[in-house]
């Protein structure tokens, strides 16, 4: 029941986190891409941050800002009773800060592949930016998106280091796959490590393997 349980919730949390950064990352990623302001360099890097920064740090300083004891951490639970720390919510919002590179980066190189004329045919015809954005632009982008999601998906369900400094360890609540199987080996239970460890391994394989034959078939 314990294998069950943690398996969906780490799979509830991959889609929620892969969901809501689908729908935060195309108007980043559509900003970064054409956006010629001065802050864009800035704003790549804040982005691209977690690719290279550790993940505890990140994950340390999420700790330190969601903290009740903190004053953003206690204006949250004072004004929404949003607590961040060992919760649910949190681990949504520690997920798509630390994967949000692997959803951005994909629809920006999408974008910026994209023909200049197709976007100027599109303006030429009286197309307002919004509409050149869902009817022209991300259209001619699935294979950038579709990487974005798979990848974002895949990343989510390995996080360990981040989802254990903000979510802990608590069971049916922010016990995830990934701190399961460190549990289950520290504990010296290595067949239900395996059992945890293989199963997220053919999943994260059969996901990756139907995209890949998706993007040959649709390239073809």
């Amino acid at each position: 029941m314990d294998f069950t349980q943690t398996m969906l919730l780490t799979f509830k949390v991959s889609l929620i986190t892969t969901f809501l950064l689908l729908l935060i990352s195309i108007p980043i990623a559509y900003f970064l891409a054409f956006s010629k302001s001065k802050i864009t360099p800035f704003l790549e890097t804040i982005v691209s941050m977690p690719l290279v920064l550790p993940p505890s740090v990140l994950g340390f300083y999420l700790l330190v800002l969601f903290s009740p004891q903190n004053v953003f951490g206690k204006f949250l639970l004072d004004t929404f009773n949003l607590k961040l720390v060992f919760s649910f919510e949190g681990l949504i919002v520690a997920s798509i800060l630390f994967t949000l590179p692997f959803m951005v980066n994909p629809i920006q190189t999408g974008f910026s592949s994209i023909p200049k004329s197709l976007y100027e045919a599109a303006l030429s015809l009286g197309k307002n930016r919004l509409e050149i954005l869902y009817r022209v632009l991300l259209p001619n982008m699935k294979n950038s998106i579709l990487i974005g999601i798979v990848v974002s998906f895949a990343h989510t369900i390995g996080e360990f280091g981040v989802v254990m400094m903000i979510g802990g360890n608590i069971a049916g609540e922010t016990r995830l796959a990934s701190i399961a199987i460190y549990d289950e080996v520290e504990a010296l239970n290595y067949a239900l490590a395996h059992r945890y460890a293989l199963s997220l391994f053919i999943i994260t394989f059969c996901i990756l393997l139907l995209t890949f034959y998706l993007n040959k078939k649709h390239t073809r």
